[in-house]
């Protein structure tokens, strides 16, 4: 499963949502479905076709069954979570993120850095945490700091300075 989006809020009177989703472009979103729905405490629901659209503001979703506000504010922090199945394959270069989380990251000259804990878009580009002996943030340019991604074994190769 993936985490593709969340439920941020009631939208309106009639028992839309606003959603912010983790998918590129936005709205492909609604193209993942059925979601699991899982709330702060674990608990699990699964739903599918929701509709909605993308907004200025973002995504605007409906869910079945749900017709007024109240009933729309009850979804707020739920998370969406689609199977792996329902996405496309990455092209060529291309990455989900949940595939770098856990790969070690070594310098081209073999010094092990930890491991990606999780990424982050800075707006300018994408970001691996990494935990070793210590966190570490680098860049996820491609070519440049990143050399190489090889699932295979497990790793990401860096052009990084490990004192840095």
């Amino acid at each position: 499963m993936i985490l593709v989006g969340r439920v941020v809020g009631a939208f309106g009177v009639r028992g839309e949502v606003k959603v912010e989703s983790f998918t590129d472009p936005l709205h492909a979103l609604l193209r993942y479905q059925p979601w699991t729905l899982r709330d702060e405490r674990g608990g699990e629901r699964t739903v599918a076709g929701v509709t909605g659209r993308q907004t200025p503001k973002g995504i605007v979703a409906r869910f079945p069954e749900v017709d007024d506000r109240d009933q729309a504010e009850a979804l707020r922090g739920l998370e969406l979570w689609a199977p792996r199945s329902v996405l496309p394959p990455p092209a060529p270069g291309e990455y989900y993120w949940v595939d770098l989380e856990g790969l070690r990251v070594l310098t081209i000259d073999g010094i092990e850095l930890g491991r990606v804990s999780y990424l982050f878009n800075t707006g300018a580009n994408d970001v691996l945490v990494v935990q070793g002996e210590r966190e570490r943030m680098l860049p996820f340019i491609e070519p440049g700091v990143i050399t190489a991604v090889d699932f295979d074994q497990g790793t990401i190769t860096v052009d990084w300075d490990p004192e840095f």
